[in-house]
């Protein structure tokens, strides 16, 4: 976690516990050498890619482009994830959790009747108090909503600004990411659709 987010999580952790709430990061800082391995992993088919509606596609259906397109949906570019900045977490309700449950990071558990239905809507009420917001709030065409998905405001909007087209490109130059002669050519675009198109604070 980035050092500035340290002390803003912790008082909306202790805010939401007064609240009734165990709120835990299932995932925060990632490194680019991990999310080149969600990357690849979903590439190959060993992990599940999903479509819109978090159903599993049949991968060996999808043209080169349409498989890049649909990994985007739900997970970030190596070197494009705002994971790699320290400043975004992905949170939970522990005391919701029933025994043996293990959480998905579906939109549905943050629905009515879900398991963390409740905690989203108490973060909708405090979160800004706390200088977080939910950049994957909407449908804004790029990336599915996560409600799960917190990011610090005040370090967050200048790090996204500093990932440009330009800086992706020339992390991507020397690694190995499978659909990268898709990624080069559409660089520009998948960086307007899921890189710069969130949610403001």
């Amino acid at each position: 976690m980035h050092r500035d987010v340290v002390e803003p999580f912790r008082a909306l952790r202790q805010a939401a516990q007064a609240a009734g709430f165990d709120l835990r990061i299932l995932s925060g800082f990632r490194s680019f050498t991990d999310q080149l391995s969600i990357w690849n992993r979903k590439a190959r088919g060993e992990r599940a890619v999903l479509d819109s509606r978090a159903v599993p596609l049949d991968i060996t259906r999808l043209r080169p482009a349409e498989l890049v397109y649909a990994i985007l949906r739900w997970s970030a570019l190596p070197g494009a994830s705002r994971h790699h900045w320290g400043t975004e977490i992905d949170v939970i309700d522990r005391a919701a959790l029933a025994p043996g449950y293990r959480p998905q990071l579906l939109p549905v558990e943050y629905q009515p009747g879900g398991p963390f239905a409740a905690l989203n809507d108490w973060l909708d009420a405090h979160i800004r108090e706390f200088g977080f917001f939910r950049p994957y709030r909407t449908d804004r065409g790029g990336v599915r909503p996560e409600p799960w998905h917190l990011s610090y405001a005040p370090v967050s909007v200048a790090a996204v600004r500093a990932v440009t087209p330009e800086v992706l490109s020339a992390a991507l130059e020397a690694e190995d990411v499978l659909g990268r002669e898709v990624v080069r050519s559409r660089l520009v675009e998948i960086h307007e659709r899921y890189v710069s198109n969130v949610d403001a604070p």
